[in-house]
């Protein structure tokens, strides 16, 4: 490296020493501010690259509008619910809520209809479903539909009127709840209730626990592990296990019945409904032990399941 001193300009001219022999000049490589940056051609595979990350940005935005929009949804401690109120004795009036208690729990939206709209498979009827569907028109005003996908290519006609006929037409804002069943060719019964933000609820006691929370019930926390417990077990084993399995659980059934007159303390519960759907499509009611079959027959001494066991017939 050389040392050499500054130069300095003073208007036109360049004052400096004269530099060695050993070294040479070099064009300026300043522009003038005034001239215009040449325009530099952008790598298509940066562009690609930029595309890209704005569409995985994009997803990732919508999906968290989604898992924001369920959190408001399931009664689980977070912001929108005091876990005082959750984690406390259980309340004595069963299956009660009112018309303040659904804005609470869904959301109110003003002057919109509140709307469950239920994909499932004709032939996999999701029984439970249609029991809580019963129980919740006795607690609310609700717009019930049945629709057809086009990937069914027939449906019985009474799967077509299993919610009955809407004996009273009324305007659409005077109903609380609306409530479609659409029978479509899916592995599984797949549920929203916000079409925009809302991710799909899948599987038929997942969504069971859904509709049951409409009712406002409030558990102490063993009581709500114990509800959730009876109810995977009644979808994982009793109705999708093998016959050992089977025998397992009716057993553990006939215990729990033998102290209490319903699966989960003295109320019906999501519990109860999911087990007593699952015995029916899987023919176990038969061979059910005696405290069992005693419980069966409070459950169908209940309108919502009578009206549900002539769709099997």
């Amino acid at each position: 490296m050389y040392k050499v001193r500054p130069f300095h300009r003073v208007g036109a001219e360049v004052l400096a020493e004269q530099l060695p022999d050993c070294m040479y000049r070099l064009p300026n490589l300043h522009r003038s501010s005034a001239a215009p940056a040449p325009q530099e051609e952008t790598d298509p595979s940066l562009q690609v690259l930029e595309c890209r990350q704005e569409e995985i940005l994009k997803r990732l935005y919508e999906l968290k509008s989604a898992v924001d929009g369920l959190s408001k949804m399931i009664q689980t401690p977070d912001a929108d619910f005091d876990v005082t109120n959750i984690i406390q004795t259980d309340e004595g009036s069963p299956l009660t809520a009112n018309r303040a208690d659904l804005d609470v729990m869904l959301g109110k939206d003003y002057g919109a209809l509140k709307d469950i709209v239920i994909n499932a498979n004709p032939s996999l009827l999701p029984l439970s479903l249609l029991v809580l569907h019963s129980l919740l028109c006795e607690r609310y005003k609700i717009l019930s539909a049945v629709h057809t996908h086009s990937s069914v290519k027939s449906v019985p006609e009474k799967l077509l009127k299993c919610f009955g006929e809407q004996t009273k037409k009324q305007p659409r804002h005077e109903y609380q709840l609306g409530f479609t069943l659409i029978w479509k060719d899916v592995p599984k019964p797949q549920m929203k209730f916000s079409i925009q933000t809302m991710c799909p609820i899948e599987g038929e006691g997942n969504i069971a626990r859904f509709l049951f929370s409409l009712f406002g019930q409030k558990y102490s926390a063993v009581t709500s592990t114990l509800i959730d417990s009876w109810v995977d077990t009644a979808i994982f084993q009793l109705k999708e296990g093998s016959s050992k399995e089977k025998g397992a659980v009716l057993r553990s059934m006939n215990a729990a019945l033998g102290k209490t007159s319903w699966l989960v303390g003295n109320e019906l519960t999501a519990a109860d409904i999911v087990a007593w759907c699952a015995l029916q499509q899987t023919g176990s009611a038969n061979a059910a032990p005696a405290n069992v079959q005693k419980w069966m027959k409070s459950c169908e001494n209940l309108s919502p399941f009578s009206s549900v066991m002539k769709l099997l017939k």
